[in-house]
């Protein structure tokens, strides 16, 4: 699979590097630095696109600038490719109307176009769009991203009797890489402290999604990665965590 990475500042430098470092050897993956400025509008997108892009068949919108959005038809259309995923990790760079407006734009090119927010939403087969809103696709390019990158899975190998996680085996990273660096750092906890841990490393990394509260969620897009994170772990440590009750006891006059 033929992607490219459309890039202007750190976060999407370090996410097309984590995937060029650690994706699937039969990827191949090139980036295009977009324009550093571009009017707030862009009447002709055209103009600021370089009719000698690679081939694609994915195209991943890294841009931290909302008019590179107004771009990712004209990047498509040059590059043949068929689909692409624009993460919302900060409406300062893809507010939702604008991520609605590119869904239909690429619709109308017959090209599928994912928006998830956050990034690390995205699975094989939907994304979230806001809290407890969820929007399926079907596209194989996509879901052949989202097998290896998106909403982190992790499968813990624990010992029933000590009560502690073994080895942790990374089945789906973070685009960032954050969650093979959690998985890292659980190994040998235990299960009563893997959530809190896995959270303080989640935040550590750092997560590179805003810190801004997002109406959707009514929280921050890095805390609702985080707890994305920390759910995935927390099924499967709670049937070996112990629950302790605390007897009340009486009252005198």
């Amino acid at each position: 699979m033929r992607l490219l990475a459309v890039v202007s500042g750190e976060y999407g430098h370090r996410h097309a590097d984590n995937l060029k470092e650690t994706g699937p050897a039969h990827w191949s993956l090139e980036k295009w630095q977009a324009p550093a400025i571009l009017p707030p509008i862009v009447d002709y997108p055209e103009d600021y696109v370089p009719a000698d892009l690679p081939p694609a068949d994915l195209i991943l919108a890294f841009g931290e600038n909302k008019s590179i959005a107004e771009l990712i038809p004209d990047v498509a259309r040059i590059t043949g490719a068929r689909a692409v995923i624009a993460p919302v990790d900060s409406e300062a760079w893809l507010p939702r109307g604008l991520a609605r407006q590119l869904r239909g734009w690429l619709a109308d090119m017959g090209i599928v176009c994912v928006t998830p927010k956050p990034l690390c939403s995205l699975t094989q087969t939907d994304y979230s769009l806001a809290r407890r809103k969820r929007q399926p696709y079907d596209d194989a390019l996509i879901a052949e991203f989202a097998r290896y990158f998106g909403q982190p899975d992790l499968k813990l190998t624990l010992d029933p009797q000590n009560r502690t996680i073994t080895a942790v085996d990374v089945r789906r990273d973070a685009v960032c890489g954050c969650a093979r660096h959690v998985a890292e750092g659980l190994v040998g906890l235990s299960v009563d402290e893997a959530e809190q841990e896995a959270g303080m490393l989640h935040h550590h990394f750092p997560c590179l999604a805003s810190m801004g509260i997002d109406v959707d969620y009514g929280d921050t897009l890095m805390h609702i990665s985080g707890n994305i994170l920390r759910d995935n772990i927390g099924e499967q440590v709670k049937p070996f965590k112990r629950i302790r009750y605390f007897k009340p006891g009486t009252r005198t006059d």
